[in-house]
């Protein structure tokens, strides 16, 4: 087996993780809390039932916060790797369920960087590798690295096709 691909993430993407899964997860437990509260605060009969099932939710969303902004994020950034080679881009990614993608620049249709809210206030930005069987992504680059990343491949992949 070869050896796991040589670059890393920029160590902010650990934190852009962190915003984004802290909204999500804000997000499901408010549309599994609220409609309980409701339940609870307008049906009296209801307030037994409903106050175990609010605090059992309560509960398991901060679980689900500890493990998803301190526990994850540091695994996930170790476990993220990629490398250009002349030949193909190498991405390598998973904690459980760890995920290898060889891509060859034969088969790069195109290139380009993306940049949402939260990674343009931390100056970094995501570079997509489009072939026809799907994207593949390579998020959290530093705004620089990531224009570069995305420039050589595309370089590699208009040489790969006229070697062709």
């Amino acid at each position: 087996m070869r050896e796991l691909p040589s670059q890393q993430l920029n160590p902010k993407v650990k934190n852009v993780w962190r915003i984004n899964d802290a909204l999500w997860l804000t997000v499901a437990f408010l549309c599994c809390f609220v409609p309980f509260a409701c339940v609870r605060a307008f049906e009296p009969s209801a307030a037994g039932w409903s106050t175990i099932v609010l605090i059992v939710l309560a509960a398991v969303y901060v679980v689900a916060l500890v493990v998803f902004l301190a526990v994850l994020p540091p695994i996930r950034y170790a476990r993220w790797r990629y490398e250009l080679s002349e030949d193909y881009l190498d991405i390598a990614r998973g904690i459980v369920w760890r995920k290898r993608f060889v891509i060859p620049f034969i088969r790069v249709q195109n290139t380009d960087t993306r940049q949402g809210p939260i990674l343009r206030a931390f100056g970094l930005s995501s570079v997509t590798v489009a072939t026809a069987a799907g994207e593949h992504e390579i998020p959290g680059l530093e705004n620089h690295v990531a224009d570069a990343v995305r420039d050589r491949a595309a370089e590699l992949a208009r040489i790969a096709q006229e070697d062709v």
